[in-house]
């Protein structure tokens, strides 16, 4: 186990393995997280005894955020012919030849809504769990797959309302929505992740793999359009909406410390009253 690392990789049986995200106080996604979490998938594609991958955090309130946006230039540059390492990532983990599987408490936006979005089971935390993709309430696009996966998981509109008003959705309104696969009390989260997981590591790995496979045909966004929003992300870093709202949104950061990233929605708000 690498407790250095912002992830965690453990193996409690062959057929399982267990991705930690640990980045305290806030579980933001740093470039090593990006570059970690492509390591390791790409290491347990390999692993022909792989066939249940259950992502988490030990992070109190936080599951995965925002990407620090500080960060974007610490990320590898791809080789001619490579996809970007973000888009890299889901891409993989959506086509992956196991199963992944989502125990999601705390805080979901942005970069973390995003690997979110492409693992194939989702479950909440009603009272913990909280989602949102905020970036164009701080003038940006969201670049990760969120403007592609969430019109397929809501519909037009409520995609819409999701990342144009850069909100933050409770884990009962996200099931309603089809946000997540279901929403469970918090007592509850722990014993039917554990229990589905174990039950999909008992299935054989083939018939798994090819039913995913079969589903990805009818769902899945083109990858070139996963390509695009990453690129239109990057260039968003240098438009003026984004200049002028960054000022506002680090005084306010500054101001209220880590309740900035408890109650991210509400402070974009503000921010944006401030430009």
């Amino acid at each position: 186990m690498n407790t250095a690392s912002t992830v965690i990789l453990e193996r409690p049986t062959p057929k399982i393995a267990t991705i930690t995200f640990h980045n305290p106080p806030a579980n933001v996604v740093a470039a090593e997280t990006a570059i970690r979490l492509h390591e390791i998938v790409e290491e347990i594609e390999n692993d022909a005894d792989v066939q249940v991958v259950l992502f988490k955090s030990d992070v109190p309130d936080f599951f995965l955020n925002h990407f620090d946006i500080a960060a974007v230039d610490e990320l590898p540059v791809p080789n001619p012919g490579e996809l970007p390492i973000w888009t890299d990532l889901v891409v993989r983990l959506t086509n992956a030849p196991f199963i992944t599987v989502g125990s999601i408490r705390g805080r979901t936006r942005g970069g973390g809504n995003e690997l979110a979005l492409a693992l194939d089971l989702r479950y909440a935390s009603l009272e913990k769990a909280f989602f949102g993709q905020p970036e164009v309430g701080a003038g940006l696009l969201p670049g990760g797959g969120g403007t592609e996966r969430l019109p397929r998981f809501l519909g037009r509109d409520r995609a819409l309302e999701a990342i144009l008003g850069s909100g933050d959705y409770d884990a009962a309104q996200a099931e309603r929505w089809g946000w997540v696969t279901r929403a469970l009390p918090d007592a509850e989260l722990d014993a039917f992740v554990d229990a589905m997981v174990a039950r999909l590591a008992s299935f054989d790995k083939a018939s798994l793999a090819a039913a995913k496979a079969a589903v990805n045909r009818a769902t899945l966004p083109p990858v070139g359009d996963l390509v695009t929003a990453f690129s239109e992300f990057v260039q968003s870093l240098a438009l003026p909406g984004f200049q002028m709202r960054a000022a506002a949104t680090q005084a306010i950061a500054a101001e209220v410390g880590l309740d900035f990233e408890y109650n991210m929605g509400e402070y974009v708000a503000k921010a944006n009253a401030q430009v």
